[in-house]
Parts: C-alpha cells; structure tokens; sequence
C-alpha cells in the first residue's frame, strides 16, 4: 500500500485521452500528483532537465509525434539517472509483437486503452496499486498486460 503522494506522468498526444485520464484519476479515492505532457521530445526534456523531482511513474502512449514511446522507453531505461521509473505503456494498440517488444524493452506493464470511462478507473487504480515505490523489477510475462480484472484492489 502506498503511503505517499506519487508523482504521475502522463504522457499523450491526444488532449482527450489526458482529460479520459486525469477524470478517471480524479474519480478515484487516492493523492497523487499528475503532469501531463503531450509528446516524447517533451518528456525526455523534462526527465533529462533535472529540475525537478522524476515520477514514480510514466504512463506513455506509444504513438506520438516527434517521439514515440518506443523511443522513450528505449531512453529512460539505458539511463541510469531514469531507468529505475516505472514505465506503464498505455495504448490503443494491442498487437501481440508489440508487447512483446514493450516488455523486452523493460516495460513495467501494458494497459489498453479502455473506452469505458469505469473500465479506465479500474485500471489506472489497478496500475497504481501493482506499482511498488520501490525495487522496480519486471512482473512476470504473464502478469505484463494490466486488464481492471483484478478484485478486491485496495489502495
């Protein structure tokens, strides 16, 4: 359980999926803290920049312009300044080779972009709840995908 305020980063190019999200994020019975940036140029800058404190956590769209996320998370974790953020991917995409690579690449977890307003809760509550503050390794392959399935998540 968490008992901190964590820093969220919210990485998207599509100004209604950021509000989907930070709705969702709003909705939800936890503290934290959100930034949203809308493109990977932006957040490498932001990361690279050292003014400020890094987030616990990045959840990266994978198509962006400018810079995708797979160049992003290709960045942060050759970093060793950044390599240790949790990176939740979060995108429409759902191609079985894609995640596959994402979770090759050092990937916390993977998250399809719910239309579902609930199902977004769910699942962002679900992420927060998965992530550690600390010791960040990898989940197992098959726990990579994080789906809102989980019950009885408390926070």
């Amino acid at each position: 359980m968490r008992t901190s305020r964590p820093n969220l980063l919210l990485v998207d190019d599509d100004k209604d999926d950021c509000l989907f999200f930070k709705e969702a994020l709003e909705e939800l019975p936890l503290r934290t803290n959100l930034t949203i940036l809308h493109d990977g140029e932006q957040l490498m800058q932001v990361l690279t920049e050292g003014t400020g404190d890094l987030p616990h956590i990045i959840f990266l769209d994978l198509n962006m312009a400018r810079k995708n996320g797979f160049e992003c998370l290709s960045e942060i974790k050759n970093n060793e300044q950044l390599k240790q953020i949790a990176v939740i991917v979060f995108s429409t995409s759902f191609d079985q080779d894609v995640v596959n690579q994402l979770y090759k690449k050092g990937a916390q977890y993977f998250i399809r972009k719910p239309a579902d307003f609930s199902q977004l809760k769910k699942v962002i509550k679900q992420a927060l709840q998965l992530t550690p503050e600390e010791n960040m390794t990898q989940p197992a392959r098959e726990n990579f995908v994080i789906n809102g399935d989980l019950e009885g998540i408390l926070l």
